[in-house]
């Protein structure tokens, strides 16, 4: 006969399996997204995200009372404001939404790791992530706006700042920034590897951030990019990140193991709306097994190097460890 190798012998039970498991998702590798708009009394599921809400501060509590519950020790927040203008200006106001949201969770959840996205779309007219002039959006013009919010974030008491726009040098000028103001502890999460992605497309209904002109190609990575990334991640090491993320998840795994594989920083993936879109969907039709399709996902993303999830399963990845 000829000889083989035997790999089932690790694979005849439930016990042995998890015996010899590689990979693991825990409770604290998860950092939940919340979207608070500047409105009261609201609780307002997004139409392209069911389970997902927009809240008031005056509603938070039951989400945040739910989120404590299940340990999940980190949250991501996003504003939604009454007024926007062709700057931005509510993005770095001391009584922002974000900067009130903030204020609230700290002073009533104090434990919990608040990280604020530092952001200009959300807040512009425009609904793009800068200053515009002639249809351009303009790279230093736009660092001064982003380097305000991210100071008036931590003065409210962000944990973390979390710049996405994707302007050059953002890092090093928020950074510096940060510094300058007495804020030389507080971390900075650059979404360093972010590429223009269809798969934000319901964040764009949840956040009211739809780009009422062209696209953001021009500031945002090309998805047929990889060594793209390394330059990008690159420089953001080189002016302070203290963690790196690739965004989207699952359609950029390789690119998660290729800054992995590079930089010793903790890496994160953000498992965007469309990847949660399109399983809720499935799973309301009945085409899929939801829990097991979710947790593969995250296993997906820790085993391609993923050192934290940024992701709307939070909470259902919560329970489900909870219940094993």
């Amino acid at each position: 006969m000829v000889e083989f190798k035997r790999h089932r012998r690790l694979r005849q039970s439930a016990n042995m399996r998890a015996l010899v498991r590689e990979t693991y998702v825990h409770i604290d590798d998860l950092i939940y997204p919340i979207f608070i708009t500047e409105e009261e009394n609201v609780k307002s599921e997004i139409s392209s995200m069911p389970g997902i809400y927009q809240f008031s501060i005056d509603r938070l509590k039951e989400e945040m009372d739910e989120v404590q519950a299940l340990g999940i020790k980190s949250v991501l927040l996003f504003g939604i404001p009454k007024e926007k203008d062709e700057c931005g200006t509510q993005a770095f106001h001391d009584h922002g939404i974000v900067q009130e949201g903030i204020k609230y969770i700290k002073a009533n959840y104090p434990e919990m790791i608040v990280i604020a996205d530092t952001c200009l779309c959300e807040y512009t007219s425009h609904g793009h992530c800068g200053v515009i002039e002639a249809g351009r959006v303009l790279n230093d013009e736009s660092l001064e706006l982003l380097v305000k919010a991210a100071i008036s974030q931590a003065a409210a008491g962000a944990d973390i700042i979390a710049p996405s726009n994707m302007m050059d040098g953002f890092v090093a000028a928020i950074r510096k920034g940060l510094d300058e103001a007495g804020f030389l502890d507080i971390p900075i999460m650059s979404y360093g590897v972010k590429y223009a992605s269809a798969f934000y497309g319901p964040f764009r209904e949840a956040a009211d951030s739809t780009p009422q002109f062209g696209d953001r190609k021009a500031y945002q990575m090309d998805p047929a990019n990889r060594l793209e990334a390394f330059r990008e991640a690159e420089s953001d090491v080189a002016e302070g990140a203290d963690f790196l993320i690739v965004k989207p998840g699952l359609p950029y795994l390789d690119i998660v193991r290729d800054m992995k594989n590079e930089w010793d920083l903790p890496i994160v993936t953000y498992n965007v709306s469309g990847e949660y879109s399109m399983v809720k969907a499935a799973a309301q039709n009945g085409w899929i097994d939801e829990e097991r399709i979710i947790m593969e996902t995250m296993i997906s993303m820790k085993r391609a190097g993923a050192d934290l999830i940024i992701t709307y399963f939070a909470k259902d990845v919560a329970r489900m460890l909870k219940e094993q």
